[in-house]
């Protein structure tokens, strides 16, 4: 006996051409969905983003089931994008978690049917309290519909095939309209990246987001020399500190000029194809023969994205982070790859 699955239907044999098409036929099937929703948003959506922008408490976003899973995210996306918001569950509401909400808040609410049961005592409590529901629904005559302040009307495109009964095509297009009215919002509010970075500071996008002083190489750890530093020794401190580089500072400790691996390379192949280079004694060598002048610096307030954006420009591997002329830290273009 099998024990590969826990179906209790009829298995057909695997078809890895039909099994890809059924795929296919859900993808394009949402994809229609989504299309006629777009087609759909009218005034009810501009006044949803209005109420969302009044609000001066949160969002609480409900939803049962799929829904509510939908609900989660669109709650963490408004939050994310500085609108404040919470997920509420619809059962636990009616234990208690109804104390949650505020008259200040703003709810929006989420069934396809618009008739699910535990989204009741949420209803009537907004409705008690004058606290403003946005229902997303496809249908605008059903409880949630009638209940509500404003309608976000889904098409009735049915669910995806085979079944057409899952929650499939339905939730798509609630997570759709969700980062619609999130988008919108963020855009009549003038939302930055600088402010997004606020809410998400950690991971590849808030590494994306971030300031040179966030992810700069300390002060401690620059590969710096005086401008008399003797070949040698700058060469040492360019290795021993595993940069690729070393910034050249004068007396009063301001970045004047940049040595690199690629610098040393082509010194040696000048002093290797000429006649009187061969006597030159590269020991003798300082490091402001050697540096380029007035290297390109940035400030700790520049997003890290545009100084990685401008190294690969200039095809540069290192740039010195400089406040007042003197050097605090260091972006190499390797500091981007992490995460």
């Amino acid at each position: 006996m099998s024990n590969t699955g826990s179906s209790t239907g009829n298995s057909t044999a695997f078809d890895p051409v039909k099994t890809a098409d059924v795929g296919r036929q859900v993808i394009l099937q949402e994809q229609k969905a989504l299309g006629e929703l777009a087609a759909m948003l009218d005034g009810d959506f501009s006044r949803a983003v209005e109420a969302v922008l009044a609000c001066r408490g949160r969002v609480a976003v409900t939803g049962m089931g799929k829904s509510g899973h939908v609900a989660r995210k669109i709650a963490a996306t408004l939050a994310s994008t500085g609108t404040p918001a919470y997920f509420l569950h619809p059962a636990e509401a009616g234990h208690g978690d109804l104390g949650m909400v505020t008259t200040r808040d703003l709810i929006l609410a989420l069934s396809n049917s618009g008739e699910t049961k535990e989204l009741l005592n949420v209803l009537d409590f907004a409705n008690r309290h004058n606290v403003p529901v946005v229902a997303v629904t496809s249908r605008r005559g059903s409880v949630l519909g009638r209940m509500a302040s404003i309608v976000l009307e889904l098409p009735k495109t049915g669910e995806a095939k085979p079944l057409e009964c899952a929650p499939t095509t339905t939730t798509t297009m609630s997570l759709a309209l969700g980062d619609a009215l999130a988008m919108a919002v963020l855009h009549v509010r003038g939302f930055t990246e600088e402010q997004f970075h606020e809410f998400h500071p950690h991971g590849a996008l808030g590494r994306r987001l971030a300031l040179a002083g966030e992810i700069m190489a300390p002060q401690d750890k620059l590969p710096l020399v005086a401008e008399d530093t003797p070949f040698q020794n700058f060469v040492y401190v360019m290795s021993s500190k595993g940069f690729g580089c070393t910034g050249v500072v004068d007396a009063e400790g301001r970045l004047v000029g940049i040595v690199t691996d690629g610098d040393l390379r082509r010194l040696m192949d000048t002093l290797n194809a000429t006649k009187d280079g061969k006597d030159r004694d590269l020991m003798s060598l300082k490091a402001c023969e050697v540096m380029t002048r007035d290297p390109l610096t940035a400030l700790e307030s520049e997003p890290a994205s545009r100084i990685f954006a401008t190294m690969h420009r200039k095809k540069v591997t290192c740039i010195f982070i400089v406040r007042d002329g003197k050097p605090v830290g260091l972006l190499h273009v390797h500091d981007e790859e992490k995460s």
